[in-house]
């Protein structure tokens, strides 16, 4: 029962990490306290999974009780694990500057635990859809996976757009999206809508990668559709719904293609790498750091979203 006692009065200090270092109450050594907050802050995959992408809100928490049946994780569990999720996006979310070092600081978690609330708190911020049936195959590490390459490449962080004036309103550093790069997007469209450029692109790809794929001939009649799909994404990603269906897009029009003609993942591998590349050798194309900077983002997440 004292330490029952002991936990409750330890909880409320644990909502706010700094105060417990600073308290002179309870007369625990460092490597405990961080012990006790790293504990307090760890959470299931199982329950993360399931409310991934949703906002954090009233509606959401008042589904804890069927996502516990379904986790077979108890409620007072799923309940602690939701509120931490909240009280972090809370105290974040308004923050400029890296969104990792806010929460390291606020919250004094380990590197490894504040760069999965990273994940967590990008994902309730964009909203991202996570619970379509064709994306269950799909753990919180390749999504976390994925929203640190974004974090690192697509937000206002990503380019050290901090403006001069701190009073100005602007979106926060590393959790919203740059939107003037996601409208600079558009200009990509002229890879697929000029005839010459799609069909020297694929005439590019194809030279440099006969022989050394094993899928090549569907690599080939498939070229067109594939590229047409990666290039549309990135074309509609100036609406809030086509943000938000991403992930969706992404295994719909390049995940699924390729494994229902068993491509292997090196072969997945070699054609983003020349796919990507070869656009540099395109006369006609102007736009190659925009591509890069979508492009090597988005090569990534496709290679870790690449599995059974």
């Amino acid at each position: 029962m004292d330490h029952y006692r002991t936990f409750h009065m330890l909880e409320r200090l644990l909502h706010a990490p700094p105060k417990l270092l600073h308290q002179l109450i309870f007369q625990i050594p460092p490597s405990r306290q961080a012990l006790l907050i790293e504990r307090y802050y760890a959470f299931d995959e199982a329950f993360v999974r399931e409310v991934l992408g949703k906002k954090l809100s009233k509606g959401t928490k008042k589904d804890l009780d069927d996502i516990s049946t379904k986790t077979g994780i108890t409620l007072k569990s799923c309940r602690r694990q939701f509120d931490n999720f909240k009280r972090v996006f809370k105290v974040v979310e308004e923050m400029r500057g890296s969104l990792v070092d806010n929460i390291q600081q606020h919250f004094l978690l380990s590197d490894r635990l504040a760069r999965d609330y990273a994940a967590i708190v990008f994902f309730a911020n964009n909203r991202f859809e996570t619970g379509k049936k064709k994306l269950q195959y799909l753990s919180f590490g390749d999504f976390a996976f994925c929203a640190e390459l974004m974090i690192q490449n697509w937000t206002l962080g990503a380019v050290g757009e901090a403006p001069t004036d701190p009073d100005s309103q602007v979106d926060d550093m590393d959790v919203d999206l740059d939107k003037e790069f996601l409208q600079d997007l558009k200009e990509l469209k002229v890879l697929v809508a000029d005839k010459d450029l799609l069909d020297l692109h694929k005439s590019l790809v194809c030279t440099a990668l006969r022989g050394k794929l094993g899928v090549f001939s569907e690599m080939e009649a498939n070229f067109k559709n594939l590229s047409r799909g990666l290039v549309n994404v990135a074309a509609k990603l100036t609406h809030n719904k086509d943000v938000r269906d991403l992930f969706v897009d992404l295994v719909e029009k390049f995940v699924e293609p390729c494994r229902s003609d068993h491509w292997p993942l090196n072969d997945v591998r070699l054609f983003l790498n020349q796919y990507s590349a070869s656009v540099h050798s395109l006369d006609g194309f102007r736009h190659p750091t925009l591509w890069d900077r979508y492009m090597g983002t988005l090569r990534g997440c496709l290679l870790r979203l690449y599995h059974d």
